[in-house]
């Protein structure tokens, strides 16, 4: 056997150990992923004492039954009406703020936008809870405490910045002989915004959107805080309904996370192309 033969054979053996390596990593990955999302389908189907008995198990029994009693018992139903609300309001209000923000930036020769930059930079990376007091005594005091409307702004300020970057990435990757070629017949800066540059930047404005909704349909923390009445609460909130004295009901409070989850799962399902598609033309380089 000549040695040209020899090494074609090694490099052929180097080249299919790779393969199965690569096909090892990821079908580890994929139970790493998947392990979590079948104990949480199990737990929703068994009842709290088979749960104790068989928690990594098939159910012996299929209880269907935990939906049912997980959307009453949970106000399910309220609370995907109120979330419905929120986070349409939230990502309108989102898209409008921070398109118009990241056009500014990104396409109009703005004094200190790189101060403005870094600002919302900084900005997206405090957390919260520095600022829950006094946005406390301030929905008090305009009496949008308890309040869809109070909740909704506050979401937007707290989303508002990361997708102003994230939009203001995908606006200076955009050729600048469209909008130039509209100025010159006449457009002015809205018409400009409003019919050149926003379409060509929607997949940018479906990512923003998309992200924004999961951010605000999954919030808590604000929405315990700011929100007091049981029948505004958004589905978030759905797991305090679930407390028996001291002991919570795990079936329940798994079915009920199934219910929860549906919505954004199938949002996602139907947009996903969309979402890669804006995921893997963007960054959040160019300043």
């Amino acid at each position: 056997m000549s040695t040209h033969t020899l090494a074609r054979a090694s490099q052929q053996r180097t080249v299919g150990i790779g393969v199965v390596a690569r096909y090892v990593v990821l079908i580890a990955l994929g139970l790493i992923c998947l392990t979590p999302l079948y104990l949480f389908l199990t737990e929703s189907l068994k009842s709290q004492a088979e749960l104790a008995a068989n928690p990594i198990g098939l159910p012996w029994t299929w209880r269907w039954s935990n939906f049912a009693e997980a959307w009453t018992t949970g106000r399910i139903g309220t609370g995907l009406l109120n979330s419905l609300i929120i986070v349409a309001g939230t990502v309108l209000l989102v898209v409008l703020i921070s398109s118009l923000a990241a056009y500014a930036m990104a396409r109009l020769q703005v004094a200190g936008s790189s101060g403005v930059f870094v600002y919302l930079l900084v900005t997206a990376s405090l957390p919260i809870q520095l600022f829950l007091v006094p946005l406390f005594y301030l929905m008090a005091r305009v009496h949008l405490y308890d309040t869809h409307l109070g909740l909704i702004l506050i979401h937007a300020a707290v989303f508002s910045p990361f997708a102003t970057l994230l939009l203001r990435s995908f606006m200076i990757d955009i050729p600048h002989d469209f909008e130039e070629a509209a100025r010159i017949d006449g457009a002015n800066e809205l018409v400009v915004f409003a019919r050149v540059l926003l379409p060509m930047a929607w997949p940018g404005v479906m990512t923003v959107a998309l992200t924004v909704a999961l951010q605000s349909y999954n919030e808590f923390l604000l929405a315990v805080t700011f929100i007091q009445s049981e029948e505004f609460l958004p589905v978030s909130s759905a797991m305090f309904n679930f407390k028996q004295g001291f002991t919570l009901d795990y079936s329940l409070i798994a079915a009920a996370g199934v219910i929860m989850a549906a919505p954004m799962v199938l949002a996602f399902l139907l947009m996903q192309r969309k979402f890669m598609d804006g995921l893997t033309s963007s960054g959040l380089g160019g300043t």
